[in-house]
């Protein structure tokens, strides 16, 4: 089903004016050149990290001189090492580098302020500090006396 003139005018409206009030929530929207550009690093990393890996299968069989052995296998390493790096950090986002540190100190993700931070419907229920199995005992003789 096709949109009509008018409603297609109303939804480039809308769009326009999306871009003009929050241009980087539109660009997340489109979901185009930060993609692009992370899919390009993390191929880019990839890459790096099998010359890395090459440089060091090139240092064990090129090994005639102990020398050229450690310094080929140090460079592999480094560059396995890097291109393992920027591949891995690619997707993230550019403030996204670490998580961020709640009000409380601790740090992590979260949806608000670290998401919940107790069960709903346990409130002002205390943990009880018995060992585990004499819960389970206490709790099979309520039953019990209950005659359930």
């Amino acid at each position: 089903m096709e949109l009509s003139e008018e409603e297609l005018r109303l939804l480039e409206q809308m769009e326009r004016a999306l871009v003009e009030e929050d241009p980087k929530f539109a660009s997340t929207l489109r979901g185009t050149s930060f993609q692009r550009a992370a899919r390009r690093r993390m191929v880019l990393g990839g890459g790096i990290l099998l010359v890395g890996v090459g440089a060091l299968i090139g240092a064990v069989l090129l090994g005639d001189n102990p020398l050229v052995r450690t310094g080929l296998g140090v460079l592999g390493f480094v560059v396995m090492l890097g291109g393992a790096i920027l591949a891995l950090t690619s997707s993230r986002h550019p403030g996204q580098s670490a998580p961020k540190v709640r009000a409380s100190g601790k740090s992590g993700f979260g949806v608000v302020d670290g998401g919940r931070q107790h069960r709903p419907g346990r409130a002002g229920r205390q943990r009880s500090s018995a060992p585990f199995m004499e819960r389970m005992e206490e709790r099979w003789r309520r039953r019990r006396e209950r005659g359930v």
